[in-house]
């Protein structure tokens, strides 16, 4: 397996907190969400080499537009409100290779 296809598909959620009173992923349930989506993709036996890894990431600067994730290869951006968001990403886009239109920014 080539290094650079190690996973399938890499979603980082933008983990960000202000201390300015700008608004920010951390203040919008960012890390309930990433730990729901390691949670969700390890019951589906979906985590680890050849397949999905879901991880944390600093700034991303998008937080006009958060909480938000992108998922590479592909680059899609998404915003979400709560863990059904969440799953509907994981289904369709991480599991499906489709596209969450009404959640992408």
């Amino acid at each position: 397996m080539s290094e650079s296809l190690y996973f399938k598909k890499h979603v980082f959620f933008c983990m960000n907190e202000r201390d300015d009173g700008r608004s920010c992923c951390a203040h919008r349930g960012a890390q309930a969400a990433q730990e729901h989506a390691k949670r969700r993709i390890k019951q589906l036996d979906q985590n680890g080499a050849g397949k999905i890894r879901i991880n944390k990431a600093g700034c991303l600067d998008r937080c006009d537009d958060g909480p938000v994730l992108v998922v590479y290869p592909q680059g899609t951006w998404y915003t979400y409100v709560d863990q059904s968001d969440i799953d509907e990403i994981i289904e369709v886009d991480l599991i499906g290779g489709g596209v969450v239109e009404r959640l992408k920014v």
